[in-house]
């Protein structure tokens, strides 16, 4: 919601927006930045609607019992949700759409600043800051340029994606995550239809390569599926990467070969635009990543601290396999988030962190972050590593969140990796900073 709010002042729109967060007298950083922009910001109580306004954009979590929702309907002001909104913007302008199950925020960051290295001015909604963006005292996760080009990230978890008519949809991946692998085949499908003009695959991922629509505009890491965007010879030395694409050499300050894969993408869409290869390269050399994305918090006393966003199952294994190129030892603790979620995917959990953890690894989970309603908590994290136990890996339970890094800390080394997973939870983020403050 934030973006939405931030690109459309970016064009001169009137905008506020309000939030239960948005706490009298109690400071908050995003409505502080958004108040920056001139967005007016309101606790979530009503007073923020009046007969001026003329839409009101509501999220998924927004119910009609909310004060807003009840005063414009009174008042029969129009209302919508926010996936027709983005619609809409992407109906105004050039819109490429970045879909898949993993990468999507990564991907539309890195495209972003080749386009914008590029000198196409580029406008982008995307799911997380670009530390580019903050770095301007901006939340980060929006931008209005005056280019023809829009970057958005396509959300399949919501159904969202297939309301939009892209003249560039991007599928990276299909893995199961919110849905099974059915409805979401159904769903990225749909997408491919709606897409205008070109639409670009993973080659190299089983099931985005069955949507491909031509190869010579796809793209691949693996040379048995060859692609018209060929990466190879890819290295990891400690916090940086490099590859080829296509016989260019490319240098990333990041980690892990799905970083790869993700510049690989944004590199197949620039190009295809206009940019040559050379230029794309030159661009992600100094690509700074976006928030909460493997970001690198720091190194004390031998340990690295990196905090990420993952949170389903093969994110969370392929994040754990690029923290063990960094040192021989890796402990990753995960919050997963919420019930339902958590039961659904509970066997894909222990399956992929089981195989990709090494002897000397460990993996810790804290109790599964419970956002509200009327879930069934019939199921704990505490399951997930009984099951990962069983399978004789070093798995421990750290009911408190707050009681881990005292749990934990016998177990670190002078050289290794202490990886936190999780999302939804936007404690987090304060979290990684408080074991940062304590380590």
């Amino acid at each position: 919601m934030s973006a939405i709010a931030q690109y459309l002042a970016g064009t001169g729109k009137q905008v506020s927006g309000s939030d239960r967060y948005f706490l009298p007298d109690v400071l908050n950083d995003t409505r502080e930045k958004l108040e920056a922009l001139g967005i007016r910001c309101f606790l979530q109580n009503g007073e923020g609607i009046s007969a001026a306004t003329d839409l009101v954009v509501v999220s998924t979590a927004v119910e009609d019992t909310v004060p807003e929702v009840q005063k414009a309907s009174k008042l029969n002001i129009p209302i919508i949700k926010r996936s027709e909104l983005l619609a809409l913007i992407a109906a105004s302008k050039k819109a490429i759409a970045i879909g898949g199950t993993s990468g999507k925020s990564t991907t539309c960051a890195m495209l972003f600043d080749i386009l914008q290295y590029a000198g196409k001015n580029p406008s982008i909604i995307g799911g997380a800051g670009l530390v580019s963006i903050m770095k301007e005292g901006r939340i980060g996760n929006a931008k209005a340029g005056s280019g023809e080009w829009l970057v958005i990230e396509a959300d399949e978890s919501d159904g969202s994606i297939i309301q939009y008519k892209p003249e560039i949809g991007v599928l990276l991946n299909v893995d199961k995550d919110h849905k099974e692998m059915d409805a979401l085949m159904e769903i990225f499908g749909e997408f491919r239809r709606n897409t205008r003009q070109l639409f670009v695959v993973n080659l190299a991922h089983a099931g985005a390569r069955q949507l491909s629509q031509n190869k010579a505009q796809d793209f691949s890491t693996d040379p048995s599926f060859p692609a018209g965007y060929q990466a190879s010879e890819f290295r990891q030395k400690g916090l940086a990467i490099s590859f080829h694409i296509n016989d260019v050499g490319f240098i990333l300050n990041t980690v892990g070969k799905h970083n790869m894969e993700n510049a690989l993408a944004a590199t197949a869409v620039a190009n295809q635009l206009g940019v040559d290869l050379t230029t794309c390269a030159e661009a992600l050399k100094s690509y700074e990543g976006i928030y909460r994305r493997h970001q690198v918090l720091g190194k004390k006393h031998g340990v690295w601290l990196i905090d990420d966003y993952a949170h389903n199952p093969v994110k969370c294994a392929v994040s754990i396999e690029a923290c063990q190129e960094i040192s021989p030892k890796v402990i990753a603790w995960i919050q997963p988030h919420g019930y339902g979620p958590t039961r659904f995917l509970r066997h894909d959990f222990v399956a992929e962190i089981g195989r990709v953890l090494r002897p000397e690894d460990e993996i810790w989970m804290s109790e599964i972050f419970y956002a509200g309603g009327t879930a069934l908590k019939d199921i704990s994290a505490g399951d997930l590593i009984n099951d990962l136990k069983v399978m004789d890996k070093l798995a421990f339970f750290a009911e408190d969140r707050n009681a881990f890094l005292e749990a934990v800390r016998p177990h670190l080394t002078g050289n290794c990796v202490l990886l936190l997973m999780g999302a939804r939870d936007p404690s987090l983020e304060y979290f990684a900073k408080q074991v940062w403050e304590q380590l």
